[in-house]
């Protein structure tokens, strides 16, 4: 049997481990599971006879390797920081792998040794990145391949609560890693193009600088710019593009209360808060604060921060228990972002029964015999239950489908790469269709840049 090895089995692996196993026997592959805590995976396994899980720490360089060379094709589900060691075994041993992670330089690094030795190892296979690449790429081609220029480029993506699930204040739950959420934006300004000029956002003004985005059947959402929308100019062919803006979604409101944490600090995650493993929820908003020995800590941050009492900005500070004195952060040596996260996740943590939903939007405009045209083409997965997420789905089965077409030959193209060859993504998105992931494209009139409100 062909072998197949997967690195990792977190919250994505439930859709590409059943993917797999599904076509276990048709394909005649035997599935590897390699974790330091593989519980999860015997779980989805079962007592299935072509899989089976090992305990396996990927900086034991004798079992990873080991694992590595009895694997025809690796999948690295590991975070993204872990790849480069697995990357270079499958080098080394001439396997291919998959990984649903940004390339780092270390990876692109190994383009030319891939290449040499015809082995594909795809990055970028995911949702975001992943399905974004493909989905896009699939209609920019479209557009060029019919004489068209494209002049305009909008992408959104969120991971959020599903309607059904959807029972705070806020609009949302961690659907995600907690700490890229609290942490998101950080680290420069972001960074467009609008109508051919170079535009910045810093980060203090990201998310009051927000567009409105309407998707039939789920209603208004929101976007905040992503910190670099450029990131894929060249590689999407965009070079003399007008427009090019990518930003990430939320429900309306949402970037208005969270811009009450940014003002305040509490996202910050570069210093240390003395004493914070003592401090009180209460404690953690006050210091925050100036000093006042009559007035309160809800009087004080209305007061600074300028929020009417009847707002219902206050009243999703209020829904967080943020105020509470009896509630204690329990956290030594921690920083601010770090203590946020703990707060958030008394409330945002999805519940047994929630389901989360990954919504994408792109907007794309274009010249053609002198006149112009926008197309709007969204998707909206949501979720099965807390084991098959929409999350799961939509990281999962592109990883699992590149993984099956790599083994069997029908992407074969060598080097590092990511997912915006026609090879690539016309078979996948054909197929992930099959599985409820697809778009819905609506030719618009064309309005241009919607300029970003709020």
């Amino acid at each position: 049997m062909r072998k197949i090895l997967i690195i990792g089995s977190g919250k994505s692996t439930s859709y590409l481990l059943k993917y797999l196993l599904d076509k276990s026997t048709s394909e005649n592959i035997f599935i590897t599971v390699g974790d330091l805590n593989i519980e999860n995976a015997k779980k989805l396994i079962g007592n299935h006879n072509n899989a089976n899980a090992i305990t396996l720490d990927v900086f034991d360089k004798s079992s990873r390797i080991e694992a590595v060379k009895n694997a025809d094709i690796v999948v690295s589900m590991l975070p993204a920081r872990f790849h480069i060691e697995v990357a270079k075994d499958c080098i080394t041993y001439k396997k291919h792998m998959v990984t649903a992670s940004y390339v780092s330089p270390e990876m692109q690094a190994l383009d030319d040794y891939a290449k040499a030795n015809g082995l594909v190892l795809m990055n970028e296979i995911g949702v975001d990145p992943g399905i974004d690449h493909m989905s896009a790429m699939q209609v920019l081609d479209r557009i060029r391949d019919h004489g068209g220029n494209v002049i305009l480029f909008e992408s959104f993506t969120g991971g959020l609560v599903a309607p059904e699930s959807d029972n705070n204040l806020w609009n949302y739950k961690f659907t995600w890693n907690p700490r890229n959420v609290v942490t998101a934006g950080q680290g420069g300004a972001a960074k467009f193009l609008q109508e051919g000029t170079y535009k910045y956002i810093p980060y203090n003004r990201l998310f009051r600088r927000t567009e409105f985005l309407d998707i039939d059947g789920f209603g208004r959402f929101e976007a905040y710019a992503n910190r670099d929308s450029l990131k894929y100019q060249s590689v999407y062919g965009l070079d003399t593009i007008k427009t090019l803006y990518r930003g990430t979604m939320r429900r309306v409101g949402f970037s208005r209360a969270w811009n009450i944490f940014v003002t305040l600090g509490m996202t910050d995650d570069s210093y240390i808060m003395d004493g914070s493993e003592n401090m009180t929820y209460r404690d953690f908003v006050n210091a925050f604060l100036p000093y006042s020995p009559s007035d309160s800590v809800e009087l004080k941050l209305r007061h600074q921060l300028k929020i009417d009492q009847d707002d219902i900005v206050w009243d999703k500070l209020v829904e967080l228990d943020i105020f509470s004195s009896e509630k204690h952060v329990e956290l030594k040596k921690a920083t601010p972002a770090e203590i946020l996260q703990k707060i958030l996740m008394d409330s945002w943590t999805l519940s047994e029964n929630d389901k989360d939903m990954i919504v994408m939007y792109h907007k794309f405009g274009y010249e053609k015999d002198g006149k112009k045209y926008q197309i709007d083409a969204n998707m909206v997965v949501v979720g099965d239950d807390q084991t098959y997420t929409a999350m799961a789905k939509t990281v999962g089965l592109p990883v699992a489908i590149a993984t099956l077409a790599i083994l069997n030959g029908k992407i074969k193209t060598p080097g590092v790469q990511i997912p915006i060859s026609k090879e690539v993504y016309q078979p996948i998105l054909t197929e992930l269709a099959s599985f409820g992931i697809n778009f819905n494209e609506k030719e618009v009139p064309y309005l241009g840049y919607n300029p970003l409100n709020n």
